[in-house]
């Protein structure tokens, strides 16, 4: 798999400087839909945690999350995930994008 442009090898300074990169690594729609599942998903299962106590599905969270998102990349936009180089910046992303869909800023219409 190779990188969208090959700027896996860039630095960032600020995560205002990363996420235009990291919405290039997520121009595919079905991948973007994924993510925002994935995101989606696993605030849900957040809520459900912290309501009923049950902490032992804390080890479902990073499975769910990243599930729908590598699937995403490997399969539709055929990149690396970000997280592997830089994973703070990475997850922080994908809250972002989770809300700038939300917000109507990204979309995943064809």
């Amino acid at each position: 798999m190779s990188d969208t442009n090959g700027s896996h090898n860039q630095q960032f300074s600020s995560f205002k400087e990363f996420y235009p990169f990291y919405l290039a690594e997520h121009q595919n729609v079905v991948s973007r839909r994924l993510h925002f599942t994935g995101t989606a998903l696993v605030l849900a299962l957040v809520v459900y945690i912290l309501a009923s106590g049950l902490w032992g599905f804390l080890l479902a969270v990073p499975v769910v999350g990243y599930g729908f998102a590598w699937i995403g990349h490997f399969f539709f936009e055929k990149n690396k995930p970000a997280t592997f180089k830089y994973p703070l910046y990475s997850l922080l992303g994908d809250f972002v994008m989770f809300f700038d869909i939300l917000r109507g800023k990204v979309s995943i219409r064809k």
